[in-house]
């Protein structure tokens, strides 16, 4: 039985995007901070001049996916990481944009096979997400370690799915629809 997992020490070569909504900036600020401390605790240049690390800015959450999956399928990036933070208001404007944010991360993910990092923050209020961002703790510091793991573990899976790389008695290929919740192949073990 072969047993794989991400680690935080193999980092020296990783490439890494984050994409920062700027709206609500007071707590998005913050998780850029906290992602930005955990990635430099972990070997990672995160400095302006970084070849490691790009930032890109985007106007709110809701832009946050797509920037994601255009960064994502370029296959520059080891990982990508999201930050951003929708509060509760008085209208369902916040249930539209939370769920439609969500469903485009993780659809970035999918479609790329890049690990696509979901920082956005969901709030009640304004102080829930300043707990959040780094009053008891900062969440930013999660999101960068799930970025680091995401990264180093697909560095392991992927020779495990290359055609090229099938030895006697290996299984063959994962295919596409394999990766699709809920869809059952033929007997074949994957």
């Amino acid at each position: 039985m072969a047993v794989y997992e991400g680690n935080f020490v193999q980092t020296g070569d990783l490439r890494l995007a984050i994409v920062i909504g700027r709206f609500n900036d007071l707590i998005t600020g913050k998780l850029l901070e906290g992602c930005q401390d955990g990635l430099k605790r972990h070997g990672i240049d995160v400095s302006p001049e970084s070849k490691q690390v790009d930032y890109y800015w985007v106007p709110g959450s809701f832009e946050v996916p797509l920037v994601a999956h255009q960064l994502a399928q370029s296959h520059r990036y080891d990982a990508v990481i999201c930050l951003g933070a929708v509060i509760r208001g008085q209208t369902p404007h916040f249930d539209y944009v939370a769920a439609e944010v969500s469903k485009g991360i993780a659809a970035a993910g999918f479609r790329t096979g890049v690990p696509v990092i979901f920082g956005i923050l969901t709030a009640d209020t304004l102080q829930q997400a300043l707990e959040r961002a780094g009053v008891k703790s900062n969440k930013g510091w999660e999101y960068a370690m799930s970025a680091l793991e995401m990264a180093t573990l697909m560095r392991q899976i992927s020779p495990l799915l290359s055609h090229n790389n099938r030895g006697s008695g290996s299984r063959p290929p994962l295919p596409t629809e394999a990766l699709q919740a809920g869809v059952t192949l033929d007997s074949t073990a994957y």
